[in-house]
């Protein structure tokens, strides 16, 4: 299999160690992102967008443009937007980490002007050690009849990894794993999740509540019927090369009904030190 191949080419890239005895805590991502919501919530979206954005962060309207380039060429945006951290992870270096959970939108004054949904955000962190907005998008989905559970877990240092003395290797490594998913799924598309997905794996798509565990989103995809097309575009991973990220295009099928989306993926090192999907999250490109 390619999965066992890319493996073994990890294997032999790297050398192991414990690289940092720094403590890392997943709450100061956490704590980045609760403190944008408070920005947003005092400055407005655009203001609060552009005080927090790495100087290579995207966002997705709909298709990926950066942070900056977004908010500064538009006067404001209206509404009210406010969210919750309730999934949450970081790199064993601290470097690198993420956050998702449900947000409100409401542009008017009645409950029936409210958007629900769920967002997904990457931050990095910056020359100066704070946390910068690298990625957020969101899905957006019914009224959500329950609190989402809280899921923050603190990173496996046995899994940190020292660098290769080749700096595009990691980079290379995530790159095929991602194209490898990718073809799996121009193949079969529950053959590739069954085989790429981390048992804690959520999935994330338009419409829907976010689903967690493998067997729900097995069982998502086979209900739905969907086929899915996709090739990668950019991917970045933390300098413990740990956690990473993925994104990049994407036709959906469902049915007779075909749409573009664009999808970010974060990844982890399983025990085996190999790629395992931990999230996936697809936005619509309105047609």
């Amino acid at each position: 299999m390619k999965r066992t191949l890319l493996a073994a080419i990890i294997l032999s890239g790297f050398s192991f160690s414990a690289m940092s005895q720094t403590r890392v805590e997943v709450g100061s991502v956490v704590n980045a992102e609760e403190n944008f919501n408070k920005l947003v919530e005092r400055k407005g979206i655009k203001d609060g967008f552009l005080a927090v954005a790495d100087v290579e962060g995207i966002v997705f309207r709909p298709n990926a443009v950066k942070i900056t380039e977004f908010y500064n060429s538009i006067d404001k945006q209206p509404g009210k937007l406010s969210w919750q951290p309730k999934f949450a992870r970081i790199s064993a270096n601290g470097d690198l980490g993420f956050t998702a959970g449900p947000y409100v939108y409401q542009n008017g004054k009645n409950e029936e002007d409210k958007v629900y949904g769920d967002y997904v955000s990457v931050w990095r962190l910056d020359t100066d050690g704070k946390f910068k907005l690298l990625i957020d998008l969101g899905i957006q989905h019914p009224e959500p009849e329950r609190d989402a559970v809280i899921d923050f877990k603190e990173p496996d240092l046995t899994k940190q990894k020292t660098a290769s003395k080749d700096p595009f290797a990691g980079k290379n490594i995530l790159t095929a794993t991602d194209k490898t998913f990718n073809h799996s799924l121009s193949l079969s598309t529950l053959a590739a999740y069954k085989e790429f997905l981390s048992a804690e794996a959520r999935y994330y798509f338009p419409g829907f509540e976010p689903i967690t565990g493998t067997d729900k989103i097995l069982k998502f995809l086979d209900n739905e019927g969907i086929s899915i097309s996709a090739e990668t575009v950019n991917v970045g991973r933390s300098t413990s090369n740990d956690l990473a990220y993925t994104y990049g295009t994407a036709r959906i099928k469902k049915g007779n009904i075909v749409n573009n989306y664009n999808y970010v993926r974060i990844w982890e090192i399983d025990a085996n030190f190999r790629w395992n999907m931990l999230l996936e999250v697809f936005s619509t490109v309105e047609n």
